[in-house]
């Protein structure tokens, strides 16, 4: 992996941004090079994009590296970012980018199958714990037999609300292909989790 940048190498806080802040300032102050605020934007966003990334590789695991990694990528890459509107839907292009190549680099190397794992959770009880498991390993194996755009621009929609525009302008499709996309995510996530028949992915 490449070199981590020390506020990276430890866990984010778990307090958010406040929603007052003017990330634009922020942002002109990272692009200044001031750590601080590129502490900031990791705590405010890093979060999102883990959760993210654990519904593309489904491993806890993997998605902590592809983090870290879409961050490092993303602080390299500041100049580039030309409206800091556009913050948060090229973190997630850029988070996109790392677990596609992740998936590809597991593929080859071990051939090992990508089977969704859980985060270490608290629960009542152990039935909870397990039933809480079972759910989600289900939900996690549909969707990696979804194509990674399709899983991606569902994840971008219905867990982090991105709008169809910028899942549109993310994926390079139209915004009517991104509504399709998700639409077809959505029937057959809800047609294999009701045990019906296969439907195209």
């Amino acid at each position: 992996m490449a070199f981590l940048p020390l506020f990276l190498a430890t866990p984010a806080a778990a307090a958010a941004t406040d929603d007052r802040t003017d990330e634009r300032a922020i942002l002109a102050m990272a692009l200044a090079g001031d750590p601080d605020a590129l502490r900031r934007l990791y705590v405010a966003h890093g979060p999102r994009i883990r959760r993210f990334l654990r519904g593309m590789l489904g491993d806890a695991a993997a998605a902590d590296d592809a983090t870290q990694e879409t961050f490092v990528r993303a602080f390299r890459r500041l100049t580039t970012l030309r409206d800091g509107d556009h913050l948060v839907p090229w973190l997630f292009g850029i988070a996109r980018h790392v677990a596609n190549e992740t998936r590809r680099a597991r593929r080859r190397d071990a051939g090992a199958p990508l089977v969704a794992d859980r985060d270490e959770a608290h629960a009542d009880t152990p039935e909870a714990l397990l039933v809480g498991r079972q759910t989600e390993a289900r939900i996690g194996g549909v969707l990696a037999g979804l194509a990674e755009d399709r899983r991606a621009a569902l994840l971008l929609r219905v867990d982090h609300g991105l709008s169809y525009d910028e899942i549109a302008e993310m994926l390079g499709w139209s915004v009517a292909k991104a509504k399709v996309e998700v639409h077809r995510a959505r029937l057959v996530l809800r047609e294999r989790l009701a045990g019906g028949d296969e439907v195209a992915r």
